[in-house]
């Protein structure tokens, strides 16, 4: 073959590459080889496309000529950018998508923070946008800056900025109440009450304040009989004496696809600061510390016992004692982290803190149709104690009462058609009972026996953490600011959101990262470390000693600050050094033990991905002249 022809196939060859990888990223089949799925869709996803009745504009602002970007940054624009590419082609022509490169001193710049996207700045000091603007008529929807922690719930976040751009009503939501704590404050008469006894009327907690910025807050009482028209969402705080004809308005908003958070506790530990103070005040028996709703729980396939509280050897939230300031750990009073939330409900898997004071335990059989998922749990050092073992025990003492021990679930998400805990239709009515001359009121319907539509139930084995005592550094808020001591009110405010929205919204789940750890050298840094932690805590222990020997010895000195030594001493003093000296030297070969194993697999690593696609196309080439050859 001559040269020029050589040549030629080579060009023919660089040019056919160029166009399959442009037409491999413009076809519309994809295959997705990720382990947790993370550039398919979900159904909600594809269901919620379908819907779109107008046109959506989509406006992806990302600074791609920005100066200093992290390389991780620009993937992660990548990665957005190819799944709004994927929602476009989803949605049949409804979805508009304009991708757009907002230069210094630009229109586009201009119209970027006309829409009120987020100048975040870069290394070198230029404005950076990486936002998105969805527009559908005159309603503009905006996600003002991508952030790569929330990386997990990208298509989520998407979907919603999607589901809010197509809803033209911009009325709140409605959220019924039904609660036993002083989420909002004492109530008027309440309030009058106390202040005839000169106590200071509660103040509301900040949850209820939050709640109540995105949503209006519809109180319902215990003794009410039917639950408001209208209701986006029912959250259900320590219920305690509701009546039937409420229990039954509850379950039929339920089965009639309602959403529903119910938290309960088996031993409020706010109840229990009130128990003595209002038993004095009212001349009564103190309040009831437990909530129980066993007749839904029962029909829904929840098991939760009033009377037993949950508790985690590997994971107690120190408390300290206000009388000797002593450390007490109390088993019953959890410090959780991300390690005990699902990380793929929106609910949790942004959140790393959780402190449950006294939570109860949940043992879920769910019925036919409904499916579960926890989202709290305990450590494999989890287990139960009798609340009435608590009162009576020292609370260093509890860790040695645990039972059942295993893991235990707090919290969970169950979703699906339930049945109804009322098959026999609603309670009778106390007030024609006895009344035979007097026909019963009729129903509005007829009661429903199972879920007509998709159901979810979000329920919670406590409400301490709920309060603000639970949720903010007390010395701030003595000062007027709250400073959040964990995530308890994040996981509040994911957790009405979350079921507040559409319901194909509900069956988004987050997903992983597009750039994973590489396990391999994690479990080899452990494996290590576990290995070589006995040997340098023995070394530390060593060195204190050695150099407390040493401060001791050295600080024998004479009024004019002179060392005051015989020569024993100084043979002691020298002899503390050299050791001294000696254990900070197997202390760093250990550390650097530690690594080398990674090490080595970095360099074989590294090896493999230089000569691996050389001796591919060596192989490749040394077949192909064979081949030849033959011919």
């Amino acid at each position: 073959m001559k040269s020029g022809s050589k040549i030629l196939a080579v060009l023919v060859l660089l040019v056919g590459l160029v166009l399959a990888n442009y037409l491999a990223s413009h076809l519309p089949v994809r295959f997705d080889a990720t382990a947790s799925k993370i550039y398919t869709l979900s159904p909600g996803t594809k269901a919620l496309l379908g819907k779109l009745d107008e046109p959506v504009t989509v406006d992806f602002y990302f600074s791609a000529d920005t100066r200093g970007l992290p390389i991780q940054l620009k993937n992660y624009a990548d990665r957005v950018q190819g799944m709004l590419r994927q929602y476009a082609r989803l949605a049949g022509g409804k979805l508009v998508l304009n991708i757009i490169n907002p230069r210094p001193d630009t229109p586009e710049e201009e119209k970027a923070t006309a829409a009120g996207l987020q100048s975040l700045g870069s290394r070198e000091g230029e404005p950076f946008y990486f936002g998105v603007v969805a527009t559908r008529a005159e309603k503009i929807v905006t996600l003002p800056a991508f952030s790569p922690e929330r990386e997990q719930l990208l298509e989520y976040d998407l979907s919603l900025l999607l589901n809010d751009v197509r809803h033209v009503d911009s009325d709140k939501k409605k959220l019924g109440l039904i609660t036993s704590l002083p989420l909002q404050g004492s109530s008027p008469q309440d309030a009058q009450m106390m202040m005839m006894l000169q106590q200071r009327p509660q103040s509301g907690q900040y949850v209820a304040t939050e709640w109540g910025r995105n949503f209006t807050l519809v109180s319902v009482p215990a003794t009410a009989e039917s639950l408001p028209a209208g209701l986006d969402a029912l959250a259900i705080i320590h219920p305690q004496n509701l009546s039937p004809k409420l229990q039954f308005a509850i379950d039929q908003f339920l089965l009639g696809g309602g959403k529903v958070l119910l938290a309960l506790d088996p031993a409020s530990e706010y109840f229990k600061g009130q128990a003595g103070q209002q038993a004095m005040l009212m001349g009564g028996p103190p309040p009831n510390v437990s909530s129980d709703l066993p007749l839904l729980l029962k029909a829904y396939g929840i098991t939760y016992n009033a009377q037993s509280v949950a508790g985690d050897l590997e994971h107690i939230l120190p408390q300290s004692n206000p009388r000797t300031g002593a450390t007490i750990r109390n088993p019953t009073f959890l410090r959780l982290d991300a390690s005990n939330a699902s990380p793929e409900s929106p609910v949790t898997s942004l959140l790393k803190s959780f402190w449950f004071l006294g939570a109860g335990s949940l043992t879920i059989k769910a019925p036919a149709g409904v499916t579960v998922t926890p989202l709290i749990e305990t450590s494999e050092q989890g287990g139960e104690i009798p609340a009435l073992t608590i009162q009576f025990s020292a609370a260093d003492d509890l860790s040695r009462q645990l039972t059942a021990p295993g893991k235990k679930t707090l919290a969970a998400l169950l979703q699906g058609k339930f049945p109804s805990a009322f098959p026999d239709g609603a309670p009778k009515d106390e007030k024609y009972e006895d009344k035979k001359d007097t026909p019963p009121p009729v129903l509005a319907a007829p009661a429903l026996k199972e879920s007509k539509a998709n159901s979810t139930l979000l329920i919670i084995a406590d409400t301490d953490w709920l309060l603000d005592d639970v949720s903010f550094n007390p010395q701030a808020r003595q000062q007027g600011l709250l400073v959040p001591m964990n995530d308890n009110l994040d996981l509040a405010s994911n957790a009405i959101d979350f079921l507040a929205g559409s319901e194909d919204l509900l069956s988004i789940r987050g997903k992983g990262a597009a750039f994973l750890p590489f396990r391999v050298v994690q479990e080899m840094d452990a494996a290590a470390r576990k290995k070589f932690d006995a040997q340098l805590s023995t070394l530390e222990s060593r060195l204190n000693e050695v150099q407390s020997n040493l401060s001791k010895l050295q600080a024998r000195r004479s009024d004019e600050g002179r060392l005051v030594a015989s020569p024993e001493m100084k043979a002691e003093i020298e002899k503390f050094q050299k050791d001294e000296a000696s254990i900070r030297g197997e202390q760093r070969v250990i550390r650097r033990t530690l690594r080398e194993d990674i090490d080595a697999l970095g360099a074989r690593l590294l090896w493999f991905n230089l000569l691996t696609t050389p001796v591919l196309v060596g192989l490749f080439g040394l077949w192909f002249a064979r081949a030849r050859r033959r011919a």
